[in-house]
């Protein structure tokens, strides 16, 4: 497979840019053609991925395993939908979920090193959010999603990078931006 990195690094560019939020979800093909680039550029980067999700349920780690032969950098997803599994398996410190709760960036964080850890993965993706259509809270709205992509290659010190959206649409458009998105955020951290 001959990749151009060229077009990739602009769709991620644009899937990555605030004005994401309000476009309409992509389809299930495109889901698809993105997962296949990102697993592409892991391979040719030498990086094994990982997942941690919260509002997308697995959908990350599902768009990933589709393609066939994608066991050769995933080394799996964790599922972390309660805050229990949060702390207990990702090991996100609870006062970090006490205080600021577990849509935030502290919590993302957290979960994305703790999959690197968990997982054994040179790069992963966290995504936590409120999908609706309940779950609002002061300051943060239905579609409001927080997003972790971190780089822990051993030797060097970890790498990380977060940012929030605020997605329009109903909760499985927000849940495919949000699979969208986190595929692009772990397509950049592995360039």
């Amino acid at each position: 497979m001959d990749l151009d990195l060229e077009p990739l690094v602009s769709w991620c560019d644009q899937v990555l840019d605030p004005s994401f939020e309000t476009d309409r979800a992509p389809s299930a093909e495109k889901i698809y053609a993105f997962a296949v680039d990102a697993l592409e550029v892991a391979r040719r980067t030498c990086h094994s991925l990982g997942t941690a999700e919260s509002c997308t349920g697995g959908l990350v780690s599902g768009a990933l395993t589709e393609v066939p032969g994608s066991s050769d950098v995933v080394m799996g997803g964790v599922t972390s939908y309660a805050c229990s599994v949060k702390e207990h398996v990702l090991g996100v410190d609870s006062v970090i979920l006490d205080t600021v709760g577990a849509v935030s960036e502290p919590c993302v964080i957290a979960m994305s090193l703790g999959a690197c850890r968990v997982l054994g993965c040179d790069v992963s993706v966290a995504i936590s959010g409120i999908a609706g259509p309940g779950g609002a809270v002061p300051g943060k709205p239905v579609g409001t999603v927080w997003f972790c992509a971190c780089t822990t290659i051993e030797g060097s010190d970890h790498q990380c990078r977060s940012l929030v959206r605020h997605f329009s649409g109903d909760r499985a458009q927000v849940r495919t931006k949000s699979v969208a998105t986190a595929l692009a955020l772990l397509t950049k951290a592995c360039l």
